[in-house]
């Protein structure tokens, strides 16, 4: 018998193509860093890194040791085969650890990064936690969501940072970056659902976020912040 209908779809994974679907937003990643003070090498923290796509691309980026963080010791793994396969494991390492307890020396990064992640503990309470990691005048960059813009700018002011620039990536960007061609992906593996559980649950993951991105567009636009620790 041949291969179980929808199992892969040319002749890669889902969770690999989906992957390839958050890829289309690293010219943004690019962009925010080009926003940064230009550092030879820099040493990088990448908090939330998931499954590593941004984190690779700042090693591209920066050429620097990058250290990725996050609590999900499943995509921590693919995170760690990328790696590997990419022959980068001296300059590129993840770790598992919660950003409730980073516990890295005082000063030690240039840049610290997280895309996606500072809205479990909070705005201001990342900027104010995450900042004794940075020496003074390395930057940090935050991808969030859209919402309380000048609220977040007074807090950056108020932790400690110069803003050095922001920009938003709206709800039509998500949708042609990502969620269009999520759409898409979803509809060619629904059509032969696979038989491994393991991507089955993949695939209602990525459609409840697809449903949640339906629901609310506008609710999904983000914005990247970058600044610098004034002192």
């Amino acid at each position: 018998m041949g291969k179980q209908p929808g199992a892969e779809r040319n002749h890669e994974p889902f969770d690999v193509l989906k992957d390839q679907l958050r890829s289309r937003l690293l010219k943004y990643t690019e962009k925010a860093f080009r926003m940064m003070p230009q550092t030879d090498k820099p040493k990088i923290l990448d908090i939330g890194c998931g499954s590593g796509i941004p984190t690779l691309e700042l090693a591209r980026l920066g050429q620097g040791e990058v250290i990725g963080i996050d609590i999900d010791q499943t995509v921590l793994d693919k995170f760690a085969e990328k790696i590997a396969a990419a022959g980068i494991n001296k300059q590129v390492k993840a770790f598992n650890c919660s950003l409730f307890d980073i516990d890295f020396p005082e000063e030690s990064f240039d840049v610290i990064w997280a895309e996606g992640a500072i809205h479990t503990i909070g705005f201001e309470r990342g900027l104010r936690e995450w900042r004794w990691l940075l020496k003074p005048g390395g930057a940090m960059v935050i991808h969030d969501e859209q919402g309380d813009v000048k609220d977040k700018l007074e807090q950056m002011s108020d932790c400690g940072y110069e803003l050095l620039g922001y920009f938003l990536l709206g709800e039509g960007t998500w949708r042609r970056e990502y969620f269009a061609p999520l759409e898409k992906l979803l509809a060619e593996y629904q059509t032969n659902m696979p038989v491994n559980p393991k991507v089955i649950e993949e695939i209602r993951q990525a459609q409840e976020e697809l449903d949640m991105f339906r629901k609310n567009p506008e609710g999904n636009s983000s914005v990247f912040f970058v600044m610098r620790r004034k002192y």
